[in-house]
């Protein structure tokens, strides 16, 4: 059985710079990811508000440079299909992937979140053939065609936009008579000439023939008459659900399954970490994931180095 200092679960911003942060203290770090190094944010066109890119700069790009400096600093990373359960061994931590055991004197959880669906007939049956939550992902191919959007934040909106590259038009719907976003970006957003705005509107109903999406079903929030939308796609954007599984029965969740964290990125359990859109922090960027993954591979290396002297 493989021994380490840091195990951290996730490779996303947060796991990237958590790693970096232990790696450059000389503890030895492994990474265990699932997909590319980079986690969401490879699925996204472009970042504007990450500070020292005054251009923007693509998620792939900064994702790549992120695994880069961790890896030139001693990461060492995994590729896995599952991580099967996290579980305290006196006061180690022993990680289970795919089968096999790996030793660990901390662990950070940096796993994320997933978007959330809004459970609505068609939802699911034309998830893949018109419902996506990623418009860099599947934008192209809504080439020359009417594509809705769902949700009034930021990522809606700044999707939305994106879309306009592709779509011939960009339907945005929202519960609300003004957008969630930051002003800038909601600004943006309504001025585009290729964006229909409709307010106080839900969806209540994805339709489609010969097995793609042709309308959705927009009910008012406000009492007026139903409105049958046509649309070949439809992009969701209403929040995300944590991938907080691993961490159900070793430390504190809140009433939305968020791990709760300190300011120092600790759980409630000694030795493990949470950092990223995983926990109960409430602002889900770039920025802030890697500001507490920074915190998570520092503190975690210290607990660590504290292990070591106390033996």
């Amino acid at each position: 059985m493989d021994h380490v200092d840091v195990a951290i679960i996730g490779g996303g911003p947060a796991g990237l710079t958590a790693a970096l942060y232990s790696a450059r203290a000389r503890a030895r770090t492994v990474v265990i990811e699932s997909g590319l190094p980079g986690g969401q944010i490879v699925t996204t066109d472009k970042l504007e508000n990450y500070p020292g890119f005054p251009d923007g700069v693509s998620g792939p790009e900064i994702g790549g440079l992120m695994h880069r400096q961790a890896e030139h600093f001693g990461a060492e990373f995994r590729m896995f299909t599952a991580v099967e359960r996290i579980e305290p061994v006196d006061t180690d931590w022993r990680v289970t992937v795919d089968g096999e055991e790996l030793m660990a004197h901390s662990v950070i959880l940096a796993t994320g979140a997933v978007p959330r669906k809004i459970g609505i007939p068609g939802e699911d049956e034309f998830t893949g053939r018109g419902v996506s939550w990623c418009a860099t992902c599947d934008g192209a191919l809504f080439r020359n065609k009417e594509v809705a959007v769902i949700g009034g934040g930021d990522a809606a909106a700044e999707e939305a936009q994106f879309l306009t590259r592709f779509a011939s038009g960009v339907h945005l719907i929202h519960r609300r008579d003004e957008l969630r976003a930051t002003k800038c970006i909601a600004e943006a957003c309504i001025a585009h000439e290729k964006v229909e705005m409709h307010w106080s509107r839900v969806p209540a109903e994805i339709d489609g023939d010969n097995g793609r999406v042709t309308s959705v079903l927009l009910r008012s929030t406000k009492g007026d008459p139903d409105v049958h939308l046509p649309v070949s796609g439809v992009f969701i954007y209403v929040g995300v659900d944590p991938k907080s599984d691993l961490a159900r029965d070793l430390c504190e969740l809140d009433e939305h399954r968020f791990v709760v964290v300190d300011h120092l990125a600790r759980t409630t359990a000694p030795g493990l970490y949470a950092a990223g859109d995983v926990t109960d922090r409430p602002l889900k960027q770039v920025i802030t994931a890697a500001a507490q993954g920074a915190l998570a591979g520092y503190e975690a290396s210290r607990y660590v180095d504290s292990k070591v002297w106390t033996l």
